[in-house]
C-alpha cells in the first residue's frame, strides 16, 4: 500500500499539482486522502525521500524536491524532448553563431576535409530561468547552407529532420566528469569547485554522414544521467 501511495505522489509531482520546492500535504491530510494508517503514509515519505524526490526538513514539512532532467542515454533525442515529461518551460539564449574553418580535430570529428567551412553555434539552454546548459556544436555549412540562427534558437533536430527531410540514425557519445572551465562557471552560475558533467557527441546521418559535433556541459545539480546494460549470455 505505501509503494502505491509513492507512486501516486509522483503522479502528482509529474502532473504539477505538487510543485518543485511546494510542501506537501500533512501526514494527517494525506492519511485522509488514501485511507490509510499514519504508519502507511510515513513509509511512502520516507521510499519517497530516499529515492531523493522529496525533502524532510525538521519542524517545516515535507518538500517536492527540484526537478532533474533524466537524460537517458539510449534515446537521442533534442534538448526539448528531454524535457517534455516536466512541467517547466525552455529557451536558448545563443552567444555565438558563425561560419567558420575548422580545427583538425573538428574536421576530424566531422570526416571533412581541413579546408571545408563549418556553423559553429554556441548556446545557454535554460530550464525555466535556469541555465542548466552551455552547449558548442558544429556542422558542416555543405550540408545545411541555409541553417539560421532562429533555427538554433529551437531544435536543430526539427530543423534537420523537419525542413531537410534528412533522417538522423544514431550518435557516439562520451561523458566525462570534469571541473568547470571558466566560461562555464560564468554561463551557468556555478562554483569553480562544482564538478559538472562533459559530453561530447558526434551524430550520424542513416547514410554513415557525421552532421554535427558537439560539446555539452551539464549542471550535475540538474541532470542524472541513465542507461539500461545488458549483460551476454554465456554458454
Amino acid at each position: 500500500m505505501y509503494r502505491q501511495i509513492a507512486d501516486a505522489i509522483r503522479e502528482k509531482i509529474k502532473s504539477g499539482e505538487y510543485k518543485p520546492g511546494e510542501a506537501l500535504p500533512t501526514e494527517a491530510q494525506l492519511r485522509e486522502e488514501f485511507s490509510v494508517s499514519r504508519v502507511t503514509v510515513r513509509q511512502a515519505l520516507k521510499l519517497l525521500i530516499e529515492q531523493d524526490v522529496l525533502n524532510s526538513v525538521q519542524g517545516s514539512g515535507t518538500y517536492v524536491k527540484e526537478n532533474k532532467v533524466n537524460y537517458d542515454m539510449y534515446q537521442y533525442t533534442s534538448f526539448y524532448e528531454k524535457l517534455s515529461h516536466l512541467n517547466v518551460e525552455t529557451h536558448s539564449e545563443i552567444l555565438a553563431f558563425e561560419i567558420k574553418s575548422p580545427s583538425l580535430t573538428i574536421a576530424e570529428a566531422l570526416q571533412i576535409a581541413d579546408d571545408e567551412r563549418v556553423f559553429y553555434v554556441k548556446r545557454v539552454r535554460y530550464i525555466d530561468d535556469n541555465p542548466a546548459t552551455l552547449e558548442e556544436t558544429w556542422m558542416p555549412l555543405s550540408l545545411f547552407p541555409d541553417l539560421t540562427y532562429e533555427v538554433m534558437r529551437g531544435s536543430k533536430y526539427e530543423y534537420v529532420e523537419g525542413q531537410k527531410k534528412m533522417v538522423i540514425d544514431r550518435s557516439e557519445q562520451e561523458i566525462i566528469p570534469v571541473l568547470p572551465p571558466e566560461e562555464v562557471v560564468e554561463q551557468l552560475g556555478i562554483a569553480a569547485d562544482q564538478p559538472i558533467i562533459k559530453k561530447i557527441t558526434r551524430g550520424y546521418l542513416n547514410d554513415g554522414t557525421v552532421f554535427e559535433f558537439s560539446r555539452n556541459y551539464f549542471k550535475s545539480s540538474d541532470y542524472k544521467f541513465t542507461l539500461v546494460a545488458k549483460r551476454s549470455q554465456h554458454f
